[in-house]
């Protein structure tokens, strides 16, 4: 990653359907940012993600939260309020979108796991599956999953398209004492790249408009299976 310009989006706290149309906006505009793209968020209100091919009823029923929210990525049952979020997506020219799924889940949590270092949080990468609940990310461990203390509390979820590589991950629940700023701040400090602040454009706000009307608010897609 050395000698890179990467963008740095700090979006703040929205609403479920909004941070996952803001994520698929993202991918499909990867080819004219021409460079990755770092987005940090949170939630405005409680709610739950689950993967593009998880069906809903079975989420339905294995979580109270509600909106229950379908991702533009795969993965199991992911519980969103105070866990710290991010979103990574690539163009198809770079380096992470070449590679395999397995080794760009492992990169995402190698980075995360030098980051805690970075502020005195030795989280180590999970050495083999270790699943509980069949479907619920973040009961048990997905071999690389970031573990602290035995228990997993980073994982992550990802998709390729012809217009990039989105991968969508949680911090949770974050390491007692710490601050969401210093881990944001340790994350910028290992990446090994320049940053550039962003902001949306007016055709990115578009499409995250568009995405959320029509798509991750409706009824008809988030219960489609």
């Amino acid at each position: 990653m050395k000698n890179e310009t990467w963008h740095l989006l700090r979006s703040g706290p929205g609403l479920a359907d909004f941070n996952m149309a803001l994520d698929e906006a993202l991918m499909q505009a990867a080819l004219d940012l021409g460079r990755p793209v770092l987005r940090f968020y949170g939630w405005t209100q409680p709610a739950a993600t689950f993967g593009y091919s998880q069906k809903y009823a079975e989420i339905a029923r294995a979580t109270l939260l509600r909106p229950l929210v379908r991702r533009p990525t795969g993965g199991g049952l992911v519980p969103h309020d105070a866990d710290w979020t991010y979103s990574l997506v690539f163009p198809p020219s770079h380096e992470w979108y070449q590679l395999k799924a397995v080794d760009s889940y492992r990169r995402i949590h190698e980075w995360i796991r030098d980051a805690f270092a970075k502020i005195g949080v030795a989280a180590i990468l999970s050495p083999f599956c270790q699943k509980e609940i069949p479907g619920q990310c973040f009961a048990g461990a997905e071999k690389f999953d970031v573990l602290w203390h035995g228990r997993k509390i980073a994982g992550a979820a990802q998709r390729r398209t012809r217009t990039g590589l989105l991968i969508q991950g949680s911090i949770q629940p974050p390491p007692i004492g710490l601050d969401r700023g210093g881990w944001e701040t340790a994350m910028l400090e290992t990446a090994g790249v320049e940053w550039r602040k962003s902001e949306l454009n007016s055709a990115l706000a578009e499409a995250v408009k568009l995405l959320q009307t029509v798509k991750y608010s409706q009824v008809s897609y988030n219960e489609r299976r």
